[in-house]
């Protein structure tokens, strides 16, 4: 047996800084690279000493995947290749690699400090980390090393989430990142080949909760913003710069077009007009609908909603502000809240998942009182969770393991809890094994050890052939019988005429004898009689390959196409020949034959049997 070993430096019980260690064929292979936005130091970024003491780390990994750009999945990644070292090759999609670098400085300019400028890593490091990415494309299978592959696939969530399928010689492993059975207003939904890998990654955040529509979600928000707006208050939506940002912001202007309602509406990000036109260049990557009707109208050129100034923030009267980031940890989002929430008629929309120990969690618990810059804060402002988050839950998680049909299920980036649940429904209604490891917990799962063979396409034809009137069950447990040749280093099971004829040898068909001398004189009818016989014995219920019978003349009828055959000499003898592929088969029909004899042959009579072989005698 070999066997896959999974460490997490990250999202290992818990949601945020996602980054697991795998190693499967003498691969070390690092899934994502991100950040933990509830802390905000050391802590925030996966424990690389774990990997090496000193040093850089290129010794140790072959290769880094990247799932997403999300900061939570790549926003430790100038850190790990610039600070400790890693120069090997950094894989992602097209639309990641043009993307992450915008939010990556961003994320340098707002945790920077002012006065030191100090920072987690420079604009100069994230350009030097970017060098090293290969992209890849959907459906694109990317040859790393000798024998070690990887492939993208569709996961919805963010414009270019990928989910990967890497296969090591015969060991095979799919890592999902974060994805999205459920198409929306931009995405499509997450899709994957039944490749029934030996692991399935698979992120767990919602892995407890199954969702309403989201046209009914839609609605909610709808209302409780007009109602907010309409008393004249401030509504605050906290998003992160792409994504759900976009989806909002399309169901707001499509809503407010169509009721005809006049209120300002701001973003409060500057990266969100980059962001835009990344969309518009990977609009293949949206949903049908976007691209069908991108050249008559770009839904991503919002005509109503308006870049963010920081002199708006006291301009009286209603408004709507998209601001980023989704946490309320840090930027424009957390000035704004500061700024707003001790107004009672204003409100706050938080439309995705909080991590623990970031603003917008604690406020999600219920803390109403907070502490910023030494000042005590009262949030008064109304306060609303309505998830939009771009997560599959457990309907979809599910959904997606019953496609995949993976030997074994590994849990991560979701809390304890949820996994505890999600775990014993893979376990109880899937019955497959499935592990929850916590960050820095090596889980090791055994796979078998297969020996890969290529099979020439007229053998499968031929047992198609054969199998054309069988049931399903049947055709489960038929054999496949050919010769296993060994060429280029690779095995290929191949017809019996294939390999003689590669080999240069002379084909010989060797063929079984059982003949039946008989006194009685075998007429027509007693031949219809004898395929009556043949037909209810070899073809009773219980019998799940069925047989084909053909009488051919008066005195020959054939079974299978001729891999049987059953003749009656000038001198009144049966003769059945068969060959070694179906003894079974012979002497099954031999045993009803002989009985057929008995019946139309005097008692006195004495019958004898004799086999006999014969080559190279063709049917």
């Amino acid at each position: 047996m070999s066997e896959i070993r999974i460490l997490p430096l990250g999202a290992g019980q818990d949601v945020g800084r996602s980054c697991i260690l795998i190693t499967m064929g003498g691969k070390n292979i690092m899934l994502d690279c991100g950040l933990h936005m509830g802390f905000h130091d050391d802590r925030r970024f996966p424990d690389f000493s774990v990997i090496c003491k000193d040093g850089p780390l290129t010794p140790y990994i072959h290769c880094v995947i990247i799932s997403h750009f999300h900061l939570d999945h790549c926003g430790a990644l100038p850190y790990m290749t610039e600070v400790v070292g890693y120069n090997g090759p950094l894989y992602m999609t097209y639309p990641t690699k043009a993307i992450c670098p915008l939010l990556l400085e961003d994320f340098r300019k707002v945790t920077t400090d002012k006065t030191t400028q100090q920072g987690p890593y420079t604009t100069e490091d994230i350009k030097n980390c970017m060098k090293k990415v290969i992209p890849v494309s959907l459906g694109q299978t990317v040859k790393v090393d000798t024998d070690f592959e990887i492939k993208a696939y569709y996961a919805g969530h963010v414009l270019g989430a990928a989910m990967f399928h890497i296969r090591v010689g015969q060991q095979t492993l799919v890592y999902t990142g974060d994805f999205n059975t459920t198409a929306d207003r931009h995405l499509g939904s997450a899709h994957i080949d039944r490749c029934r890998p030996d692991v399935l990654i698979t992120e767990s955040t919602y892995g407890s909760t199954v969702r309403d529509s989201r046209r009914a979600r839609e609605r909610d928000f709808m209302a409780k913003v007009v109602d907010c707006v309409r008393h004249g208050g401030k509504v605050l939506v906290p998003v992160f710069a792409v994504g759900r940002a976009q989806e909002l912001c399309i169901l707001l202007e499509t809503y407010l077009e169509r009721m005809n309602i006049n209120v300002p509406i701001y973003f409060a990000s500057g990266l969100s007009e980059k962001v835009n036109t990344y969309y518009s260049l990977f609009v293949s990557w949206t949903n049908e609908k976007i691209q069908s009707t991108f050249h008559q109208k770009n839904v991503f050129e919002f005509k109503h909603i308006k870049p963010w100034d920081r002199s708006y923030v006291e301009q009286p009267g209603a408004m709507i502000v998209f601001a980023s980031p989704g946490m309320l940890h840090a930027g424009y989002s957390l000035h704004l809240f500061k700024k707003w929430a001790p107004d009672e008629k204003n409100m706050i929309i938080i439309p995705g998942y909080c991590v623990a120990n970031t603003v917008g969690s604690k406020l999600l618990l219920g803390q109403r009182r907070f502490m910023f810059d030494g000042k005590e804060i009262e949030a008064k402002m109304q306060v609303h969770y309505m998830s939009f988050s771009a997560h599959a839950d457990a309907k979809g998680i599910t959904q997606l393991i019953r496609q995949c049909q993976p030997s074994n299920v590994v849990l991560v980036h979701g809390e304890d809890l949820v996994m505890d649940f999600l775990r014993g429904r893979v376990k109880d209604e899937l019955k497959i094994p499935c592990f929850k490891p916590a960050n820095g917990e090596t889980i090791v799962i055994e796979t078998p050890h297969g020996i890969p063979v290529d099979i020439e396409p007229a053998l499968v034809q031929q047992l198609k052939e054969e199998t054309i009137d069988v049931g399903r069950s049947a055709k489960r447990t038929k054999q496949m019988q050919g010769t296993l040749i060994i060429k280029d280093g690779r095995l290929r099971l191949v017809r019996p005429s294939t390999a003689m004829n590669q080999l240069g040898l002379v084909h010989h068909i060797v063929q079984f004898h059982s003949r039946f001398p008989t006194t009685a004189n075998i007429r027509p009818i007693q031949l219809v009689s004898l395929v009556q016989l043949l037909e209810r014995e070899l073809n009773n219920s219980d019998n799940e390959l069925k047989h084909r019978i053909i009488l051919i003349s008066d005195n020959l009828l054939h079974i299978d196409n001729k891999q049987l055959r059953v003749s009656i000499e000038t001198n009144g003898d049966i003769d059945i020949a068969w060959t070694l592929n179906n003894e079974q088969l012979g002497q099954r029909v031999s045993s009803y034959i002989k009985s057929f004899i008995d019946q139309h042959t005097s008692t006195s009579n004495v019958i004898t049997i004799s086999d006999s072989a014969a080559s190279p005698d063709p049917m």
